[in-house]
């Protein structure tokens, strides 16, 4: 327990006398090159993590966190219903299909990829739904696509344009086998954020994407979302025990690149963090240090009035303590302004 004297000492050397004048410039000095330091830390910290929690923000809301796919037999209801054990952690799945193709449009093609979904499943990716910028998801029906806008800037393309899609998968005729082309109408333009899917991806209904890739029911996949993303790895392996025969993997798999070098770009801010930790305390301690060489005399009058040297050392001690709490005030105000 500190008494009050400790206390009036303590604060009585955080105000040195003028004729101490280097001894508070001293102090000053030690006290802004604390702050700054911190400071700029928790700033630059914010900024990654702004951006990575942004990016993403935008990647789960373009993509399921976890997807099933079927490798012989496709995904029956029954799997399905196996799935009501785990409502819990997940918010909702829907059944889609991928496939590769390229669009034509007069004298300009673009490879795509496109993405075919049930039109009221659709509807249950939000970052897809808040994102439209011209027409509506309710015109998503047969014979229908929606594009991104850079793709649609690109090819010069806009609502109720005719466009041709080319399919990777042929068509057998008498003369050999000749790629499948089909005509669609645009129905819908959305902005996701990211270049690459606007730029990239289209949607197309999956009754059209099926007999377009020449596929069937057996290859359509199953996406889940969760309600906690962040505890993918844990439901993923609670699903795999479900679906042992089928293909199970996660947002986190199919960009591991990426979050790789997140997770490195984290761990180097940490190592930052603890230096600036580091000089932060040798600069109270050097502070300190000039402070005790300075009063060798007041402490002696001190311990000649009675004083003890426990004592002495908690006056210290509160002083350094004062220090690093405004500091550490000074780096609250900071991470306000910029979090808010």
């Amino acid at each position: 327990m500190i008494s009050e004297i400790e206390k009036i000492v303590a604060f009585r050397y955080l105000k040195p006398k003028r004729k101490e004048g280097f001894l508070k410039i001293i102090s000053i000095f030690s006290f802004l090159g604390i702050a700054l330091g911190v400071s700029v830390l928790i700033i630059v910290m914010s900024v990654m993590n702004g951006f990575r929690t942004e990016l993403i923000d935008k990647i789960l809301g373009f993509n399921a966190h976890i997807i099933i796919k079927p490798y012989e037999k496709k995904i029956e209801s029954q799997n399905l219903n196996e799935l009501n054990s785990l409502s819990n952690i997940i918010e909702k799945t829907m059944l889609s299909f991928n496939g590769e193709g390229i669009l034509i449009n007069k004298d300009d093609t673009k490879g795509i990829l496109v993405r075919g979904y049930l039109k009221n499943d659709l509807k249950k990716i939000n970052l897809l739904q808040e994102g439209i910028i011209d027409g509506s998801l309710d015109n998503f029906n047969k014979n229908t696509i929606s594009i991104g806008k850079d793709l649609a800037i690109s090819l010069n393309l806009k609502i109720d344009d005719k466009i041709t899609l080319m399919s990777s998968s042929g068509i057998q005729t008498i003369i050999g086998t000749l790629p499948k082309q089909e005509s669609f109408t645009i129905s819908s333009i959305f902005n996701s954020g990211l270049a690459e899917f606007d730029q990239n991806v289209i949607f197309m209904p999956v009754e059209d994407a099926i007999p377009f890739f020449e596929a069937s029911d057996d290859d359509l996949f199953l996406e889940i979302y969760l309600k906690k993303p962040e505890h993918v790895e844990e439901a993923k392996e609670k699903i795999q025990n479900l679906f042992s025969d089928y293909f199970v993997y996660s947002w986190a798999d199919l960009n591991k690149s990426f979050f790789g070098a997140l997770k490195v770009e984290r761990n180097v801010m940490f190592i930052i963090l603890s230096l600036i930790v580091v000089v932060a305390a040798f600069n109270i301690i050097s502070g300190l240090t000039i402070l005790v060489k300075n009063k060798t005399k007041e402490i002696a009058i001190l311990r000649t009035l009675g004083v003890s040297s426990k004592s002495i050392a908690k006056i210290f001690f509160l002083v350094g303590f004062s220090i690093g709490f405004f500091c550490n005030f000074d780096r609250c105000i900071i991470r306000s302004t910029v979090f808010s």
